[in-house]
């Protein structure tokens, strides 16, 4: 129904912090998390318009066309938008810890290597 609501509302915020906070936004790789909400939301969108839950017209949401489905529409936005939200957040903070972990990798080998090679040298 209005799931695709909070990615999206999510991905505008990264958005505008992306280009605020320049800094921050090359380090955490903002840009990724930003590519990652936007195409969930839009996915989102995409299906719940293929299956005639968005309209053209004001309420633009099927579900929300009596005040008595604004309380459904508003829960599912709080409970499977949110925990959408979360999960693409969850996968960007992995993927962000694998290419911190990765970059380390290359320092990790050279020690070991020197290690090894100052015990054969005794």
């Amino acid at each position: 129904m209005a799931c695709f609501l909070a990615p999206t509302a999510l991905a505008i915020i990264v958005s505008i912090a992306r280009r605020v906070f320049k800094g921050i936004s090359q380090k955490l790789n903002l840009g990724l998390l930003e590519a990652m909400l936007w195409g969930g939301a839009i996915l989102l969108a995409f299906e719940h318009l293929w299956h005639g839950e968005i309209t053209p017209w004001p309420p633009f949401l099927t579900a929300m066309k009596t005040p008595e489905e604004w309380a459904t529409a508003l829960h599912e936005i709080a409970v499977a938008g949110t925990a959408m939200s979360v999960a693409v957040v969850a996968m960007w903070s992995g993927i962000i810890l694998v290419q911190k972990y990765l970059a380390k990798v290359p320092e990790v080998k050279r020690i070991a290597v020197e290690k090894q090679i100052t015990k054969t040298a005794r």
